[in-house]
This record gives C-alpha cells, structure tokens and sequence, in this order.
C-alpha cells in the first residue's frame, strides 16, 4: 500500500537514497532539506522536494501542513536530519552544542508533535527516527554529538510507549560507519580545535580520517535506505535497526566486555 512519507535530511546520504528508494517502491514522498539546489534531480525519481531547515519551528509548521493539504494524510515521518559537533567540550561554546541539540533532537521533538495528530487521526502512523550506534557507544571528541544521539534513544523509547494505543509506531535506526559526509563535516570541527592543548590528542584521529583508511570502508548509504524502508513499512517492525560498519562489533565489545577494553580498543584503533 502507497504510503505518504516525509524524510528530513534528504538532500544526500542516507536521506537521498531512502526518498528515491520509496519513490521507486511507489510511495508519495516529500524530501525535504535546507539546500533546495542539492535535490532538483529528485523530482527526475518522482519526489517531491521541500526546504525545511528543523531548527526552523516555521519551517516544520509550513512543510507539515503542506503535505498534509496536498495528500490528506501522512503516514511515515523519517527524522533522518542531523550532524555531528566534534571538539573538545573545553572549548566548544555552549551556543553551537545548543544548535547541536536544536538540529538533533529538537528539531525531531517538534516535527513528530506536528505530524502525531495527523496519525491519531487517521488511526496509524510511523515514526522513524535515525539515531546512530554513537547513541549507545562514545568516541572522542564527540561529546556532545553522543549527547543528542543518547537522548534521542531515551525519548524515542519513551514516545514508543505514548503513542502505542494509537497504533502510531516508534522505531530507531542505529547507523554504523556509513559513507557519507559526516566524516568530512566532523574533521572539519577538528581542525578548528587541533592547535591548541588538545592537539595531541587530536592528531591522529585527523591521521586517521585523511588516510581514509577506515571512512572509504564505511557502508553505502543505499544499504541504509534498505533499513529505513523495512522501518518504515514493516508489518511488525524491530524497535532497533543497527547496520553499517563497525556498528555491532562496537556495541558487543561495550555491552559484554565493558568499558575499559572498549576504550582500550578506540585507543588502539586511533594511535
């Protein structure tokens, strides 16, 4: 059955080959992102692309009631937008870990209140929000980006249970490795911040990301698209979906091994 899909961050990555995924499989799809240049090309694979910036509550208010005016409905939300703020929690300012949080977690909070008396509404719906493994582990440096990704998993487990009764499903994607820009945005931040006390540390986590020894073994981003569409039509979906590299091995050596080997291994993989 054709479903009316919304999926946030969608101008590349993961968010662009889901829209085109559930385009191909039949499903109305709005994708929607800040830079409306980057998805002209999407209206070639029959989605329909929208600007929204999430952290714009005018922004999630106008895209909402337009797709909701134009269909009648909308059954799935995919909150896949967001990023990664890398740097040493000394010297970030509070105000970018504030936009970390609007982007990544409210950004989701306020989108999922506009759309859920729609679904009520409509007696079902589908909430998937795209957390990452880095909800469940840590890295250095990323401090605050595991801030937005933990809460996310808490609220998410949370709104699973609220919305239940109305047959409105919550599910979380949990992306490993995955070849997308994140890396390059996240060593970026880096670069900012490696010539100061930190430096040290720094450095071979840069090392590491310009050797592309491990990011050009990252999971393509179509393989994620497959996940968001068994998320998000699944008769009876996982609560959790992890894939991509690195993904279970990082949570398997935390879970059953603890934290000391875990932080042993990150330390080895990044000398």
């Amino acid at each position: 059955m054709s479903k009316v899909v919304l999926i946030t961050g969608a101008s590349a990555g993961m968010g662009r080959e889901a829209a085109i995924l559930f385009a191909s499989e039949g499903h109305r799809v709005y994708a929607a992102a800040r830079r409306m240049d980057r998805m002209a090309d999407l209206a070639d694979h029959g989605v329909t692309p929208v600007e929204l910036d999430v952290s714009r509550g005018d922004d999630n208010e106008r895209v909402v009631n337009r797709i909701v005016e134009a269909e009648g409905r909308i059954d799935v939300l995919i909150n896949n937008a967001g990023f990664g703020l890398y740097g040493p929690v000394e010297e970030i300012p509070l105000d970018d870990a504030r936009y970390q949080f609007e982007v990544n977690l409210f950004g989701v909070a306020h989108l999922t209140q506009l759309v859920l008396p729609h679904m009520r509404a409509q007696g079902s719906g589908r909430i998937v929000n795209v957390s990452s493994v880095g909800g469940k582990v840590y890295s250095p440096f990323g401090s605050w980006y595991h801030a937005t990704k933990h809460a996310l998993e808490g609220w998410s487990d949370c709104l699973r249970l609220e919305t239940a009764p109305f047959n409105i499903q919550v599910v979380l994607v949990e992306p490993g490795l995955i070849r997308t820009d994140f890396g390059d945005v996240a060593a970026d931040q880096l670069r900012k911040y490696g010539h100061g006390a930190y430096k040290a540390q720094i450095a071979p986590l840069l090392r590491m990301r310009d050797s592309g020894r491990v990011a050009d073994r990252g999971t393509k981003a179509e393989v994620l698209a497959k996940v968001f569409l068994e998320a998000a039509t699944a008769d009876k979906p996982r609560r959790r979906y992890v894939k991509g590299m690195l993904g279970r091995p990082a949570l398997f050596v935390r879970k059953w091994l603890g934290d000391p080997v875990y932080e042993l291994t990150l330390r080895l993989a990044i000398r």
